[in-house]
């Protein structure tokens, strides 16, 4: 382990080896419990990566697929949701089984070429969800209280203030506070789905997957499906998560003597990262179905969060069910998810750091920088076009389709490590999951290679 430096030489130190040192191994499980209390006191970790399958850049995506293709885009959200059950349950056990985060566990096993790009890669893809918050965050503000778009995203580079302040009260209340966040979310989008009457028998047909929905044409004005389905990929499956994960798994107090209790340990985290990414896919689930079932054939005019909030409360769109109410609901869990998604990214962003070039900053400086560089687009974006809000959420889409390009970067190591019996030992992938878990990587490749080769050269693959 290399020697600290100290705070008053500088403000970046060399770590321990321990990953978010702070908080890591204590949360004391009660031994010989029930089940579910046991449950209880592993629950937390698996709501704040759920936190990230359902931030503004999920909002953008999946009501966009609902208003644009109705129906058919669900079954990229189940296959998506499924996949992140799959790599959150890798990147969990990883971190239980070798105390060591995705970041610590890449950096250690890889020259300093490959630690180093995959370091810029994975810093571009958090970068990435980031503007995603500030444009969510700063246009909830923008609705709820009619401030100027310009001031709001200036204020979203204040949210570190918040966090540093959550931080105080210990790791089970940022947990709880996430927690509340997410219920508020659930509740308002089952509360707008139930008003919005789907039809349900085509609902549950859109999650048999279709041939269609990676099609790179598209109806005139609206993205093409193929562009969606990578977006709503990764928004969904976001490559910041299986670092977080890999984590704040460690959190809870093991005894890593005891091969009973590493098991135990792996099975409840794995309890606690399905139920809430179960969650997290109803949330999905519900924003693409109130995008088809009340915006379909408008989908043109739905071009940013604030022309979906005026919708909500016009009945020429919405129909009866239009009101204010709804308009306000609708931008209230924006806000929650994005400041949902702050906490996250914040603690995200220290676990890359250290675990890739082992060094530590202090989280504000961190969070300084790192909001500052996704203010820098968005600043842009809002200055060069007059705050016209349907740019912006062009930025949140373009994000979201970078990120479904940068997670099999994420993915590869994280696969290869946790099926590695030489690095996991007994806790090894099973030859099913490994299998699985490259048959996801090679797929969502393939679909990234299309999409660039569409992009690139429309005129041989469009």
């Amino acid at each position: 382990m290399d020697n600290p430096v100290k705070k008053s030489h500088s403000l970046i130190e060399h770590t321990g080896d321990k990953s978010l040192e702070e908080v890591n191994g204590t949360i004391e499980v009660p031994k010989g419990a029930p089940f579910w209390r046991r449950l209880m006191a592993f629950s937390g970790p698996g709501a704040l990566v759920a936190v990230g399958y359902m931030d503004p850049g999920n909002w953008v995506t999946s009501v966009a697929g609902g208003a644009s293709y109705h129906y058919l885009l669900l079954s990229i959200v189940l296959i998506s949701s499924l996949i992140a059950m799959l790599l959150q349950y890798m990147a969990g056990k990883l971190g239980i089984v070798k105390q060591e985060d995705l970041a610590q566990a890449t950096g250690n096993r890889t020259n300093k070429f490959g630690r180093y790009s995959l370091w810029i890669m994975t810093e571009l893809a958090l970068i990435a969800t980031d503007i995603a918050e500030v444009v969510g965050g700063a246009i909830a503000l923008n609705l709820l209280f009619g401030w100027p778009l310009l001031v709001t995203v200036f204020l979203t580079a204040f949210d570190v203030i918040l966090l540093l302040g959550l931080m105080k009260f210990g790791f089970r209340k940022i947990e709880a506070i996430v927690m509340t966040l997410i219920m508020t979310i659930l509740v308002v989008f089952i509360y707008l789905t139930i008003l919005s009457k789907p039809d349900w028998a085509s609902l549950f047909y859109g999650y048999v997957p279709q041939i269609k929905v990676i099609s790179p044409e598209s109806l005139k004005g609206l993205q093409s499906p193929l562009v969606l389905t990578a977006g709503i990929i990764g928004a969904t499956v976001m490559p910041h998560n299986l670092y977080l994960h890999s984590s704040i798994s460690q959190t809870r107090k093991v005894d890593h003597e005891n091969p009973e209790e590493v098991h135990d340990a792996v099975k409840l985290m794995t309890w606690d990262s399905n139920i809430q990414l179960t969650l997290a896919f109803v949330v999905n689930t519900l924003l693409l179905v109130v995008g088809a079932a009340l915006f379909f054939g408008h989908a043109t005019e739905l071009d940013s969060f604030k022309a979906m909030y005026n919708a909500l409360g016009d009945s020429k769109i919405a129909g009866a069910i239009a009101s204010p109410i709804l308009s306000t609901l609708f931008a209230l869990a924006l806000l929650a998810s994005g400041q949902n998604s702050t906490i996250t990214g914040t603690l995200t962003g220290e676990i890359i750091m250290e675990g890739f070039l082992h060094l530590r900053v202090p989280m504000w400086l961190r969070r300084v920088i790192t909001r500052g560089i996704a203010l820098v687009p968005v600043l842009a974006i809002t200055i060069i076009y007059g705050g016209n809000e349907a740019q912006l959420d062009n930025l949140i889409t373009a994000t979201q389709v970078f990120l479904s390009i940068a997670l099999p970067f994420s993915m590869a190591p994280l696969i290869y490590f946790t099926s590695s019996k030489k690095i996991m030992g007994e806790f090894a992938n099973s030859k099913w999951i490994t299998w699985t878990g490259w048959i996801c990587f090679a797929v969502l490749t393939a679909i990234n290679i299309w999409l660039v080769l569409d992009q690139f050269f429309p005129q041989y693959f469009g």
